[in-house]
């Protein structure tokens, strides 16, 4: 029986002992590849740090953490899971179970100290939220490895003028230096998905003092993308012609056009306004 066989097995086992079955409305499907979880955390580079796993489920990669990080928090949203979790990690002095909803935790409370790293397998249906309000809210978060839906993970990354660049992609762009570590197939996991995921490096960044206005800028600008910038963005200004002109940018360029940068400088002269 090859590795993923077994550990296909053994999650179902697991799961069967809890009689317990994967819960699609908490997004799961379990990593069921070995030597795929053994490389997402060698990617994290958390030798000797402070780890936050958010979506442990059945702690295949929680013992791995362990064996590496000074400290693992192992975050799962499903009671049915955690008797499991425990049972799994029981003999590792340095991890902690807790039950909880990443999307409603406030890792800046959570997590003493700061330099965590946060290595996740991220349900598909939360976990653009988690990556992007942890962005903006958590700066003890220094470090983000996690396995999302691929074209989530693509519009992180977009760049102005691709067709998925966005405000998920402004706000990563002013927070963090990112990128594709690896492209991960849909039948490693159990039960498999219906898209493939890819893992996302996300290295923080000091991120401008105008960067929350910058983002509620190109908020109001891709909320109306067809727009010309001078019509879209007066839903968030009084005299958005004004703010171009002064910042120089063209009132008939689209909100996909402009760089995370430049949104900082509309901000920027937003605020002398």
């Amino acid at each position: 029986m090859s590795d993923q066989a077994q550990s296909r097995s053994r999650i179902r086992s697991l799961l069967s002992e809890q009689g317990h079955q994967p819960n699609q409305n908490f997004g799961q499907n379990f990593l069921a590849e070995p030597e795929l979880v053994a490389d997402i955390v060698s990617i994290g580079a958390v030798e000797g740090r402070k780890v936050v796993e958010v979506g442990a489920g059945t702690g295949t990669m929680t013992r791995e953490l362990a064996d590496r990080a000074a400290r693992v928090i192992a975050i799962e949203i499903d009671r049915h899971l955690i008797p499991v979790l425990e049972t799994e990690t029981a003999m590792l002095e340095n991890v902690d179970v807790v039950c909880a909803d990443a999307a409603a935790v406030d890792f800046d409370v959570m997590l003493p100290g700061d330099d965590w790293v946060m290595v996740a397998n991220l349900p598909y249906n939360v976990g653009t939220g988690i990556v992007l309000d942890t962005l903006r809210n958590a700066r003890n978060v220094n470090r983000f490895v996690v396995m999302v839906q691929k074209e989530v993970g693509e519009r992180f990354l977009a760049g102005p003028g691709s067709k998925v660049y966005g405000v998920p992609s402004v706000i990563v762009g002013l927070h963090a230096d990112g990128r594709i570590a690896r492209r991960v197939p849909r039948h490693v996991f159990e039960p498999a998905p219906s898209v493939d995921s890819v893992v996302v490096v996300l290295d923080r960044v000091e991120a401008p003092a105008e960067a929350e206005r910058a983002i509620l800028l190109a908020q109001a600008g891709f909320g109306q993308r067809r727009k010309m910038l001078r019509r879209s963005l007066a839903t968030a200004v009084d005299d958005p012609k004004a703010m171009l002109d002064a910042a120089g940018i063209d009132g008939t360029r689209r909100a996909e056009e402009l760089a995370p940068s430049d949104y900082v400088d509309l901000a920027r002269q937003g605020e002398r306004q």
